[in-house]
């Protein structure tokens, strides 16, 4: 479904990645991991088509995605309606007056038929049904979230990409969402730096490097338990802590 090849991006004269190659197939659940800064959201907007590479291509479902590409309507509307991005703060994609409304919004973008029952079935299926006459900013960060979820999901996406989906979420829905999420039968792909909670997320992990290079690509526990990749992507850290009068020092993998 998706294959990078020596793809490149830079913001200005700051490179945000460099020379990544990696294929997802259909149906694969793929957590992006790196620490802040190591050009995870990036690379997600360039999988939906927001930017565009400096240098190497991309390819979704054997298209070649350019700049040009998206500016054939026809084309775009099917991309459009089957590559979606859910990004890490649901103020940013919240817009309309009602919950029912931003459901709605990308159907009706995209001159689709069924709304009503579209919006309803999917409103219903993230329990914020009884919402949809509520204005989505009176809603809590979790709530909002889902509404958001909604909004992308109603399209019926082949891939799903979700950036730092649980930074806002309480543990309560973090556990719902990641249920959730695994029953969904489509391509996703997770950003997260949470080492806690990317084998619940993803099978295979992709590892993004401080230098904004693919460091690691394979199984999400064997790449954990590995303190030497950990450490070279800066996803551990070490503290001084206690156990009993004993105080020490050394690595921990989990997140404050």
């Amino acid at each position: 479904m998706i294959r990078i090849e020596n793809l490149s991006f830079s913001y200005e004269d700051k490179q945000v990645l460099k020379d990544i190659n990696f294929s997802i197939k259909e149906k694969e659940k793929v957590v992006l991991l790196g620490i802040n800064g190591s050009g995870k959201s990036t690379l997600l907007k360039i999988l939906n088509g927001l930017i565009f590479p400096d240098r190497g291509s991309y390819y979704f479902k054997d298209e070649l995605i350019t700049e040009k590409r998206l500016k054939d309507k026809e084309f775009a509307r099917k991309f459009r309606k089957s590559n979606v991005l859910l990004f890490q703060s649901p103020d940013s994609m919240i817009f309309n007056p009602t919950v029912y409304d931003e459901i709605a919004f990308g159907l009706r973008q995209l001159s689709q038929d069924g709304i009503d029952e579209k919006v309803r079935f999917w409103a219903d299926k993230l329990g914020i049904y009884r919402y949809l006459d509520r204005s989505p900013f009176e809603l809590s960060g979790g709530e909002k979230q889902k509404v958001c979820l909604a909004s992308i999901l109603v399209l019926e996406p082949e891939l799903l990409l979700l950036d730092e989906p649980t930074a806002n979420l309480d543990p309560r829905t973090t556990g719902w969402f990641i249920d959730f999420l695994s029953e969904l039968d489509t391509t996703v792909i997770t950003t997260t730096h949470n080492l806690s909670l990317a084998p619940e997320l993803g099978e295979r992990g992709i590892v993004l490097s401080e230098d904004h290079t693919v460091i690691y690509d394979g199984d999400i526990n064997s790449f954990i338990d590995n303190i030497d990749l950990l450490k070279k992507a800066n996803l551990v850290h070490t503290h001084y802590h206690r156990h009993g009068k004993l105080k020490h020092k050394h690595y921990h993998t989990h997140d404050f």
